[in-house]
């Protein structure tokens, strides 16, 4: 009988094999499985297609082999996370809508949700940024942390569809991430960010599209316009 642990091994030893590529970059099959899951998992969501909770966790088990290896535990921790969040998004994008069917619409991110995740992220970027610089060997504590943090804050807006998830991403994830990984010497990834913040716009938009559709309260501009009473 073929012993597990020796198939673990090669297989990791595949994943993390050198592997050249264009422009004299220099990757692994890891990092290039986790940047075509990524971009595939973005542009699923951009169309509002529930096929990017699927593909998003395919990508969680590329990242969180590649963060474990290159000792972004803040980020390999958010990888197991995402995969529970990805299940909750499922779940509700099919069962989340106003008759429990799958027509959760796109809306808007109540005032009381913001603030609670508002309070929340500062709360836990504090804390997190503190343990890393004292318990750990993490030489990016905070940028680890916020980034963390935040990607959990988008990923929630996410499976709740709000819209205000778009912009969370683009600037409080893709844009640090970018310093984050250059100084991880992941440039492939870095890259990867900017696909991102591209595909995020794209889908800004289009979300944006649909909401003014289904929502009178929403100008032509697409900003939201607060609504009395609403709660989370």
């Amino acid at each position: 009988m073929t012993d597990l642990g020796t198939i673990g091994a090669e297989v990791m030893e595949w994943l993390f094999a050198p592997l050249s590529l264009p422009l004299g970059l220099v990757s692994s099959w890891a990092e290039v499985g986790g940047f075509v899951t990524g971009v595939a998992s973005v542009a699923l969501a951009a169309r509002a297609s529930i096929w990017n909770w699927p593909v998003g966790i395919a990508n969680c088990l590329f990242w969180l082999a590649l963060f474990l290896v290159n000792g972004l535990y803040a980020d390999s921790a958010l990888q197991a996370v995402y995969i529970a969040l990805g299940v909750y998004g499922t779940w509700h994008w099919l069962r989340g809508g106003p008759q429990r069917a799958n027509d959760l619409p796109i809306g808007r991110t109540p005032p009381r949700t913001a603030l609670a995740v508002v309070g929340a992220s500062v709360a836990a970027i504090v804390l997190g940024t503190w343990l890393l610089a004292t318990r750990t060997n993490s030489t990016v504590p905070f940028l680890d942390v916020e980034t963390t943090v935040v990607s959990l804050a988008a990923v929630y807006l996410l499976a709740r569809k709000h819209i205000e998830n778009w912009p969370v991403w683009i600037i409080g994830v893709n844009v640090p991430y970018i310093a984050l990984y250059l100084g991880k010497g992941l440039a492939l990834t870095a890259i990867l960010q900017l696909v991102f913040i591209a595909l995020s716009i794209v889908g800004w938009a289009r979300w944006r599209r649909e909401l003014r559709a289904s929502d009178p309260a929403v100008p032509a501009g697409g900003a939201p316009v607060p609504v009395a009473g609403e709660a989370a």
